[in-house]
């Protein structure tokens, strides 16, 4: 244990870290390392692997995304920003390789290879595109005349452009819900929000004409018809698992469902331990995502206000995403369930958005002392 009198970098991180955040992201991790070991060794069967090769391969997934959530961490804010630029310019840059050198799975380019290990540059990109709009933001704030919200304008056409190019939707929509809520908390004019709002619209009606597999999938969404075979067993799954569960090793429909260790994890945990469970989960999702808007609500640093709450919002949307695909509340789309799903990029990029939150949400005294000072001086507020 370490004393509250010790002086040095473990100490003073281990007094200031928001222990609430560390505890829930641990705890989701070690949720969907556990539900790893349900949801992958029927799929590493169908494939030709031996039983446990996405557990080994989840577990080794762990190591390198909770030494990057920790070593985050311990940035300062200013840190922070400086690593989301750096990682914001190589996200970009491997995006656009993906384009024209990377690897195709199922129609897009989303995946680059490197040294034999594939990324997906796209997960990397989100909280780094996060922390620089909330910097933009917060610097047009600050400082009007500074053109911020333009940037972000500018920086925000260049990724939506980048994601569609690709073409994957799903990160598209959600990465604009998350810029739209920051600009909106930045204090967005009703203007833009007419227009960004048409805008929207008017992109979800191109994409459904112009990228045949998303016609496909709202069309099988809203008439039911077509091959639904992955939502249909899905259904059938949480259906199975009732209030309690089948019980650990229990499920039998899960062993049929194509992406059951990915995208329909929360169908096999429906199954096997039940609407309960499954409503416990959200309920752990929801905590943490209200914990950080209500950090933020008290933050009277802009740029940090704008980051936390555009950090919690990113992860809470691909959640409300990923489950409402699998409860058939929304058109199927793959994304991971954060932190529980496989996928080495996702868990990484996952922790890198942990990092940045655990690291903008520590408790820095003197910097809060000095922040309250500058706003009374700046409101004409006598000091206390």
């Amino acid at each position: 244990m370490v004393s509250r009198a010790e002086r040095g970098a473990l100490a003073d991180w281990f007094w200031t870290i928001d222990r609430f955040f560390l505890a829930m992201f641990i705890f989701l991790m070690g949720i969907g390392f556990m539900l790893s070991f349900a949801a992958s060794p029927a799929v590493a069967e169908r494939i030709g692997l031996e039983p446990f090769h996405f557990v080994k391969r989840h577990a080794a997934f762990m190591i390198p995304s909770l030494a990057v959530m920790i070593g985050l961490s311990f940035l300062t804010p200013r840190q922070v920003r400086r690593t989301a630029i750096l990682l914001l310019i190589v996200a970009i840059a491997m995006m656009l390789l993906a384009l024209f050198f990377g690897v195709e799975v199922k129609g897009s380019r989303r995946w680059v290879t490197l040294a034999g290990i594939s990324i997906q540059p796209s997960e990397f990109m989100k909280p780094a595109f996060v922390v620089v709009c909330a910097w933009l933001f917060a610097e047009h704030a600050r400082q009007p005349e500074i053109p911020g919200n333009l940037f972000a304008i500018i920086l925000f056409g260049m990724v939506a452009a980048l994601l569609v190019a690709q073409p994957d939707l799903g990160q598209t929509i959600l990465t604009t819900a998350v810029w739209g809520g920051m600009f909106f908390m930045a204090g967005m004019p009703w203007l833009w929000i007419i227009v960004l709002g048409a805008g929207g619209v008017g992109g979800l009606v191109s994409a459904y004409y112009v990228f045949p597999h998303v016609a496909l999938r709202i069309d099988k969404f809203m008439t039911g018809e077509g091959d639904t075979f992955q939502i249909d067993t899905a259904r059938e799954a949480i259906i199975r698992g009732d209030w309690f569960g089948q019980g650990p090793g229990e499920g039998i429909v899960k062993r049929i469902i194509p992406d059951a260790h990915t995208d329909f994890i929360f169908s096999v945990a429906a199954e096997e331990f039940g609407i309960i469970f499954c409503i416990a989960l959200v309920l752990l999702f929801s905590a943490l995502v209200l914990r950080g808007l209500s950090h933020a609500y008290k933050e009277r640093n802009d740029f940090n206000r704008f980051a936390v709450a555009g950090l919690v919002l990113q992860i809470g949307i691909q959640s409300i995403i990923n489950v409402g695909v699998n409860l058939e509340l929304l058109p199927a789309k793959g994304m991971t369930l954060p932190l529980i799903s496989y996928g080495g990029s996702s868990m990484v990029a996952i922790c890198v958005t942990a990092g940045f939150i655990l690291a903008l949400t520590r408790h820095r005294p003197e910097k809060r002392a000095q922040e309250r000072s500058l706003f009374r001086v700046a409101h004409g507020i006598p000091a206390e």
